[in-house]
């Protein structure tokens, strides 16, 4: 089958094969005829739009020569007086003959349009979104046509990440949400439905004052860049927040209702997660939160450091939420004992306020992040499958004030200085530090998220680490990044 990708670098494709399509000129025909989608070009706007003003003085002959390659190049078993069937002569110029879902943008472009019920939106989103590896048409980004044609795509784009959200906060999704949007918004500052979107996901997961944060941080943004308000749909958002007004989302309505709730899949992996803190009262609310939950156990509970070790040696859980000050030996004592051993669990650091020192000192030991005791209980069961997945989860409050108060420190115990590391390691440890997931990392880079996974492990291996915080705190204590180039911390 013969497809086309202009979702990225562009290029033609039979049955999964890469063609020869010549020359940047000549691809920039067949670039634009796809841009047409299907309509026909007439020679003289390909001249004016290919060699803009200064156009040679054998063009016409030359657009024939393109065309007759490209012909050969898309459809090789051809006879020679037999007609073209994809890049067709039509009056008065050429046209390129394809279904929807021979092109990558023309198949995006439908998708983005599908209406529905949110669970209908959301697959059609993630569909569109899955079709892009890269900035579209960039390699032609000097010419106007495929400038302005990039330009549409992109908004496109912005409006698929918007739906899927919107989407995906009808179906209860909004603590996987958050880090996709809090990055969407810094990155589009001006876009209204970002903030609305980023606010209404906070406020979801019980972050009242955090979603209000995030409509405080847009004003100051639209008042110093259009000299503006909010719109009056964020203001209505605001005032409904502080009242209390918003609703939560209708139940999606059920195949089966009356029927009872499935089993789990005898494969499914249930997290097995330890509890230790002194305090019986946390250890008990801990405890209902995990017996409510589906996809999560209590593997144990321990009072005190010693009793976590131990616990970790019987149990073998998959997850430790560790508080950092406890009698007998503190969490961040145990967190070292812990995480020296075989085959550690991933630790999670409930704390109330905690030193700084010892906050940071626990980042580097390698604990997958932090989780206010005060937190709402989406945040800890965020914070769990955060760290069973290898990502890092750190609470922005805590961040942002360890960052500025120890980036630049070095130590004996640091790993060694970044020399060795390729451009693209370097690039990706850039964007780990600044709070991207895998997958917004391969959206920034045009790379697939598996091959993001692969270098974020190779990181790990080169600098002798074992946990994505870590990464964090090497990049700061490097200077390859600075506060100033801080986002947001929550999901890293």
């Amino acid at each position: 089958m013969l497809t086309f990708t202009a979702l990225g670098p562009f290029h033609a494709w039979s049955d999964g094969v890469p063609l020869d399509l010549g020359g940047q000129r000549q691809r920039a025909v067949l670039a634009r005829l796809l841009v047409a989608g299907g309509r026909a070009v007439p020679v003289h706007t390909l001249i004016d739009e290919l060699w803009p003003g200064d156009p040679p003085a054998q063009a016409l002959s030359t657009i024939q020569g393109y065309v007759s390659r490209l012909r050969r190049a898309l459809e090789p078993g051809r006879a020679p007086r037999e007609e073209a069937e994809v890049l067709v002569s039509a009056a008065p110029g050429y046209a390129l003959r394809a279904a929807p879902d021979q092109v990558d943008s023309w198949r995006f472009e439908s998708l983005v349009k599908t209406e529905g019920p949110p669970p209908q939106v959301w697959a059609a989103m993630e569909s569109a979104l899955g079709l892009w590896r890269g900035p579209a048409l960039a390699e032609f980004a000097e010419l106007t046509w495929a400038a302005t044609e990039a330009g549409r795509l992109e908004e496109l784009r912005l409006i698929a990440v918007e739906r899927r959200a919107d989407a995906g906060l009808a179906l209860g999704r909004a603590t996987s949400l958050v880090a996709d949007l809090e990055a969407h918004a810094s990155a589009h500052p001006l876009r209204e439905e970002a903030w609305r979107l980023l606010a209404l996901a906070l406020y979801r997961m019980g972050r009242q004052g955090d979603a209000l944060a995030a409509l405080r941080r847009a004003r100051a943004v639209w008042r110093d860049e259009l000299g503006l308000d909010l719109s009056a749909g964020l203001r209505r958002l605001e005032a409904d927040m502080l009242a209390q007004r918003l609703e939560e989302p209708p139940p999606l309505p059920s195949a089966a209702p009356s029927a009872a709730p499935a089993p789990a899949a005898a494969d499914e992996r249930v997290l097995r997660v330890l509890v230790a803190d002194d305090q019986a009262l946390v250890r008990a609310g801990l405890r209902a939160m995990l017996d409510s939950e589906d996809g999560v156990a209590l593997a144990g509970e321990a009072a005190n450091g010693e009793e976590a070790i131990a616990g970790v040696r019987a149990h073998r859980p998959d997850v430790v939420l560790l508080d950092i000050q406890m009698p007998h030996l503190d969490g961040l004592a145990a967190a070292r004992r812990i995480l020296a051993g075989e085959r550690p669990p991933k630790v999670v650091m409930m704390t109330t306020f905690g030193s700084d020192e010892n906050l940071y000192a626990a980042l580097r030991a390698g604990v997958s992040g932090f989780v206010l005791k005060t937190s709402a209980p989406e945040q800890f069961l965020a914070a769990i499958r955060a760290a069973a997945a290898g990502d890092a989860l750190i609470d922005p409050a805590v961040t942002t004030r360890l960052i500025s108060a120890f980036a630049g420190r070095t130590d004996p115990a640091s790993p060694p200085a970044l020399a060795g590391l390729s451009d693209a390691r370097l690039d990706v440890l850039k964007l780990v530090a600044r709070g991207l997931t895998n997958r917004q990392i391969g959206q920034t880079l045009a790379l697939p998220e598996e091959e993001v996974s692969v270098l974020v492990k190779s990181l790990l291996d080169h600098l002798g680490l074992f946990d994505r915080a870590q990464l964090v705190m090497a990049a700061y204590e490097s200077g390859l990044v600075t506060p100033g180039d801080m986002g947001h911390f929550s999901s890293l």
